[in-house]
């Protein structure tokens, strides 16, 4: 195993997480007037997080826009609110307002080791880069928590036109580095998504994404493991 020159980190349910608040759905409700049930709050939140389908009855043009959401702003919001809609919020301004909470910074949880995983690796001498699959700035999130100088780049498929399993969008963020994928770790969520890396030659850990609470170690782990020393 390589010494690991350089650390890529997927953003969502990996540094940071969308941790829905109750009053977000105050005043929401169903196509039959009722209040939205915790577990219907519970699958709209998922599936603005963890995209894996899309409801059937959304069609046309708005399934177009889904199948690209993490290339263009534009197509992500088209993308969701119909997305939303096609859920249940069919009354004027509630998917609207749901929506708005992704690009809300204030909306964005910090995993409990993110900030000294990131202090350490600045520490060690080791670079960062941010590796996402998304449609909005994230660094207005790592600027909420006061981390944003700790990550040396950015690669976001929004402002590189490639989105991850792809390996150019991890190529982008080593040749910003200027590190050898095989020096290189890649930690986040998705085996399929994030685990493209590995096929540049990257070292790759999966962590779960979970509430902040329930997580206080995985990325400290997952550099450890590939011989990356941290105070915890």
């Amino acid at each position: 195993m390589n010494a690991v020159k350089a650390v890529l980190f997927d953003f969502s349910g990996t540094l940071f997480r969308f941790e829905a608040r109750d009053d977000w759905f105050a005043g929401l409700h169903d196509d039959a007037g009722n209040a939205l049930h915790l577990d219907h709050q519970a699958e709209l939140i998922r599936r603005m997080t963890q995209p894996v389908g899309i409801p059937a009855q959304v069609e046309g043009y708005d399934r177009t826009a889904w199948e690209d959401r993490d290339l263009d702003p534009a197509l992500h919001r088209r993308a969701y609110l119909a997305m939303l809609r096609a859920s249940g919020l069919t009354a004027p301004g509630q998917a609207e307002s749901l929506y708005g909470r992704v690009l809300d910074p204030l909306s964005w949880q910090i995993f409990a080791d993110t900030e000294s995983v990131l202090r350490g690796l600045r520490a060690a001498g080791i670079p960062v880069g941010v590796v996402s699959n998304i449609a909005f700035d994230v660094r207005a999130v790592l600027a909420r928590f006061g981390v944003q100088d700790l990550v040396d780049t950015y690669a976001l498929s929004y402002e590189i036109g490639a989105v991850k399993p792809s390996p150019e969008i991890f190529r982008t963020a080593l040749d910003a580095l200027g590190v050898a994928p095989a020096d290189a770790l890649m930690v986040g969520d998705s085996e399929t998504a994030d685990g493209g890396a590995r096929q540049l030659g990257c070292a790759f850990e999966l962590v779960h994404d979970v509430a902040v609470d329930q997580r206080p170690t995985a990325l400290l782990d997952a550099v450890r493991a590939h011989g990356v020393e941290i105070a915890g």
